[in-house]
């Protein structure tokens, strides 16, 4: 992968092409920022608390998760509003991965902020309604749709298993219990951010291993593309026709010698016509 944004995030997360922009977004949880870069340059927001993850809802607004809730923001002003509270209550937790799901709806994890066991959970946000649909979560990962529109994933990334979820075909809820679609425990292996291709294939990058997998509709690995920073945090699909792949990651809890031997460790990577991806649902508000 080449170097995208040479800007060093404690913790990238949460990339989002926009399609109508045709720009990256993505997060540094931990300092607090969201950037941005595409046609109109390189821009970045500050916040007062931790953002996490984004769903694009035209133009000009993004529904963003934070720590403590949903909001709208303006892309061209940057004006908040809030629309939700979440955990607004629990000064532990905060939001982690999350995405737009195929009915507008948004689904978002949330989990401690010193990596306290089972302190989050998982979220969806679907007509102006939070429900939440998975509790005892420590660190949520790896939220994506089957194009289908028949599974939801995601993973508790100490676990090292990823879990695929029925959906209802009308509005989108879990229509039963997630089941184990891929399980790495026994390796080295923790699932993270991921994002599905065009033809179903699953993309995961993989915290602590410099590199994203590629699962296809079986769960079996078929490719493997290394990342230039040990703590790849989250894929997105992007660029004119969706073929490019985009990659956070993370310098935090790096030694000092990982952080000189890796100098790029925290910045975000792409590499051109990897795979077939496709735009990001847009929310629904």
């Amino acid at each position: 992968m080449k170097l995208f944004d040479d800007r060093l995030n404690a913790l990238g997360e949460g990339p989002l092409w926009h399609p109508e922009r045709g720009c990256l977004f993505w997060f540094d949880i931990l300092g607090r920022k969201m950037f941005s870069k595409g046609p109109d340059g390189r821009q970045e927001w500050s916040f007062d608390e931790h953002f996490s993850a984004a769903g694009w809802v035209d133009r000009d607004t993004l529904l963003l998760a934070s720590e403590t809730g949903l909001w709208r923001f303006a892309i061209p002003d940057g004006g908040l509003e809030k629309l939700s509270d979440l955990d607004a209550e629990n000064p532990v937790t905060r939001s982690n991965d999350g995405r737009a799901d195929p009915w507008g709806g948004f689904w978002i994890g949330t989990m401690g902020k010193g990596m306290e066991p089972g302190a989050g959970a998982i979220y969806r946000y679907y007509r102006g309604e939070v429900r939440r649909l998975q509790s005892i979560v420590t660190v949520s990962n790896a939220i994506c749709f089957s194009p289908d529109r028949r599974y939801a994933y995601s993973t508790d990334t100490v676990t090292q298993k990823i879990l695929r979820w029925p959906l209802d075909a009308e509005d989108g809820w879990p229509a039963g219990l997630a089941e184990v679609f891929i399980d790495l425990s026994g390796t080295k292996l923790f699932p993270d951010g991921a994002v599905t291709d065009a033809a179903g294939n699953l993309w995961c990058a993989i915290w602590g291993s410099a590199c994203v997998i590629c699962f296809d509709t079986t769960g079996t690995e078929t490719r493997r593309i290394e990342v230039p920073a040990r703590q790849a945090s989250c894929p997105a699909f992007g660029g004119p026709d969706f073929r490019d792949l985009y990659v956070t990651s993370a310098r935090d809890g790096l030694r000092e010698e990982e952080l000189a031997s890796r100098p790029l460790n925290g910045a975000t990577f792409w590499q051109q016509d990897v795979a077939q991806g496709r735009a990001e649902y847009r929310v629904i508000l």
